[in-house]
C-alpha cells in the first residue's frame, strides 16, 4: 500500500474519525457527569441570556450543553445562526448538547440544531483566568466538543484556566457553498461551520467573565480538523476581535477550498438530488437524513487542504470566498490580521501509524529497501528515489518500514506545519513556536510488531492532562499509551506548556528548557516528551530535500 497523500487521507478520515474520538482517551464522557472525582454539588451561573445550573466536581465547575446560537434548521439552514432567545428560571447545563449531523460517534444523538458549548472552570468568581477555546478534530465531517479525551476538567483543575469547547455545523450543513446561487441572505454559506465557531468566540467575549475567565485573554487551539478550523479562525476578520493567540496541532490549514471547486461540489450535490440551480431552495425541504446520505457520497477535505497544483477533489470544508475567509490562511503569507498574535504549531512524530491502524495496513511493515522507491512512486513519481536516499543518509540505522513511516508522517502533517512556522516568522510580528510530540506508545500496530510510536490524535489526551494514574481500585486506562509515571509526566509537560502559552503568550514548563521562538538562524523545535528538548534545525537533511523537490515551499 502506498502512503496516502494529504488529500487521499481525508477520504479515509470520514471513516477513521470515530477512531480519533475513541482513541483520544476515554471515548465520550457521558451525557451526565462522570463520577469518580468526588462528591458533586450543583452550581449556578448567570449568562447574558439566563441562569444556568451546572455541577461542581472535585474543584471544577462544569457546564454542558449551553446554547450559544439559535436554531439552524428549517428556514435557517445554511444561514448564520440567530441569537439565542433568553429564558426565565434556571436552565440545566448538565448534559452534552447534540453534535452536528454525522455518521459515527458516541454520546448524544447528532442533530441539525447543534450550537452548544461546554465550559470547565475552577470557579465562577470573576477572576480573570486565561481562556482555552478548543476546536475538535474529525476533519470537517465528524466530532464533538464532548469527547472524553479532550475533557477540560484537568486543565481547569491543575492549571487554573477556563476551557471552552463547541459543537458546530459540519459537512454539507456547515460548508455547502451557495453564495453564487442563493443571494445575500446566504452569503458566507460555505463557511457556516467556522462562522459558528466565531459565534462561540463571541459568546465567550460576552459571557466568560461570569465563569471566571478573561475575555481579553483567549487562546484558540485545535487538532487535526480542529487545526484546520483554527487556521481559518486565525485568518478571519470576523473572528479577530475575540482571541489573542492560537495553536494549530497536527492539522496545518495552509490552504482551503477555492470558490470554483466549492461551486463544482454544490453543482454535484444538486445533481445528486435532481435539483436545478434555480430551484436550490428545495434544499431547505430535504430531510437531515437525506442530506447526510448525500454528504457521505463525497470525498472530504483535509484539515490542512490541498497544495496548489495537486489534483482537484470535491468535498466539504472552509472556502476562500473573499469575504468571510478573504485568503488562504497561510498562503502565500501568514495572515496580516493576526500579525500580533502569538502562534504554536507542530505535529506528532509518527502521525501515519494511526491511519495504518485504522486501515489495517500492515503491508508497509514488511517493506525492504528494494521495495521503497516503487512503493513511493505513486505519490512522488520520479522523486521517490531521491526521498529514500535523503532519509537513508539522515538516518542510516533506520529500517525501510521506519523510513516509510517517517516520510508518510511528515508529508501528512509536518511540511504544512513548517510552512506555517516559516511564513509566520517572515512576517516579523508576534512569535511562532514549532514543536514535535514524541512520547512513544507501548502499543503495536494491530497485526504487526511495528510500534505505534506517537500516532495522530495521541496528543489530544496528553495536552488536556488526561493521562493520569489510575485511582485506587480503578483499572489502568488504555489510550495509545499507558498511565505509567513517564506517560503522566509527558502529559503534564504538554499541558503546562500549553496553559502557560494561554496565560502569557510564551510556552513554558517547570524543568523544560526555554523555548525559543522559531527563527531562520537556529530553526528551533521543542520535542515534547517525559523530558523536553530543544532541537535546532531538526530534519535539516530531509527538509533540504523536500525543498529541492518542491514539496516544502520556501519563504
Amino acid at each position: 500500500m502506498n502512503p496516502i497523500n494529504r488529500r487521499q487521507f481525508v477520504n479515509r478520515l470520514s471513516l477513521t474519525a470515530a477512531g480519533t474520538i475513541a482513541f483520544s482517551g476515554l471515548a465520550y464522557s457521558s451525557g451526565k457527569f462522570m463520577s469518580g472525582f468526588g462528591a458533586e454539588e450543583f452550581v449556578t451561573a448567570e449568562s447574558a441570556t439566563g441562569k444556568l445550573r451546572g455541577v461542581r466536581q472535585d474543584g471544577v465547575n462544569i457546564f454542558k450543553g449551553i446554547p450559544y446560537g439559535g436554531s439552524v434548521s428549517g428556514e435557517n439552514r445554511f444561514r448564520r445562526p440567530p441569537k439565542v432567545e433568553a429564558w426565565t428560571g434556571v436552565r440545566d447545563a448538565l448534559e452534552l448538547g447534540a453534535p452536528s449531523l454525522q455518521t459515527s460517534g458516541w454520546g448524544p444523538k447528532p442533530a441539525e440544531d447543534c450550537l452548544f458549548l461546554n465550559v470547565w472552570t475552577p470557579a465562577n468568581d470573576n477572576k480573570k483566568r486565561p481562556v482555552m477555546f478548543y476546536n475538535h478534530g474529525g476533519g470537517y465531517v465528524t466530532g464533538s466538543g464532548g469527547s472524553g479525551g479532550q475533557d477540560g476538567a484537568n486543565l481547569a483543575r491543575y492549571f487554573d484556566v477556563v476551557v471552552v469547547q463547541t459543537n458546530h455545523r459540519l459537512g454539507l450543513l456547515g460548508f455547502l457553498y451557495l453564495d453564487e446561487i442563493a443571494g445575500a441572505e446566504y452569503a458566507g454559506s460555505g463557511n457556516m461551520g467556522v462562522l459558528d465557531i466565531t459565534a462561540g468566540l463571541k459568546w465567550v467575549n460576552e459571557n466568560i467573565d461570569r465563569f471566571g475567565g478573561d475575555p481579553n485573554n483567549v487562546m484558540v487551539f485545535g487538532e487535526s480538523g480542529g487545526g484546520g478550523k483554527t487556521s481559518c479562525i486565525y485568518a478571519m476578520p470576523e473572528a479577530s476581535p475575540y482571541f489573542n493567540k492560537a495553536s494549530v496541532e497536527s492539522g496545518p490549514g495552509v490552504r482551503m477550498l477555492t470558490k470554483d471547486l466549492a461551486a463544482e461540489t454544490t453543482e454535484m450535490v444538486l445533481k445528486e438530488m435532481n435539483i436545478g440551480k434555480n430551484d436550490w431552495r428545495k434544499l431547505l425541504e430535504v430531510s437531515p437524513e437525506q442530506l447526510l446520505e448525500i454528504q457521505n457520497k463525497f470525498m472530504f477535505i483535509p484539515p490542512f487542504q490541498a497544495e496548489i497544483g495537486m489534483p482537484t477533489m470535491h468535498g466539504f470544508g472552509p472556502v476562500v470566498d473573499g469575504s468571510v475567509l478573504p485568503n488562504h490562511p497561510f498562503d502565500p503569507t501568514a495572515p496580516k490580521i493576526s500579525k500580533d498574535k502569538p502562534l504554536l504549531t507542530g505535529w506528532n512524530e509518527d502521525e501515519y501509524a494511526f491511519f495504518a491502524m485504522q486501515n489495517r495496513n500492515t503491508e508497509f511493515t514488511k517493506y525492504t529497501f528494494e521495495d521503497l522507491p516503487s512503493k513511493l512512486e505513486a505519490q512522488f513519481g520520479d522523486d521517490a528515489a531521491t526521498i529514500v536516499n535523503a532519509y537513508r543518509t539522515a538516518s542510516p540505522d533506520a529500517t525501510a518500514p521506519q523510513i516509510f513511516m517517517a516520510v508518510s508522517s511528515i508529508n501528512m502533517m509536518g511540511l504544512g506545519s513548517i510552512e506555517i512556522a516559516e511564513r509566520k516568522t517572515k512576517e516579523e510580528g508576534a512569535p511562532v513556536y514549532l514543536y514535535n510530540f514524541g512520547y512513544k506508545s507501548d502499543m503495536k500496530i494491530p497485526g504487526s510488531d511495528f510500534p505505534m510510536g506517537t500516532p495522530h490524535a495521541m496528543d489530544i489526551s496528553y495536552k488536556f492532562n488526561n493521562v493520569q494514574p489510575p485511582k485506587e481500585g480503578e483499572e489502568q486506562r488504555r489510550m495509545f499509551g499507558d498511565s505509567s509515571p513517564a506517560s503522566c509526566k509527558a502529559s503534564h509537560n504538554f499541558a503546562e506548556l500549553w496553559t502557560n502559552f494561554a496565560r502569557t503568550g510564551v510556552p513554558s514548563a517547570e524543568g523544560a528548557p526555554e523555548w525559543p521562538a522559531y527563527n531562520f538562524n537556529d530553526r528551533p523545535t521543542m520535542r515534547i516528551d517525559t523530558e523536553c528538548t530543544i532541537i535546532n534545525d531538526r530534519y535539516n537533511v530531509e527538509l533540504d530535500m523536500w525543498r529541492k523537490i518542491g514539496k516544502l515551499h520556501t519563504v
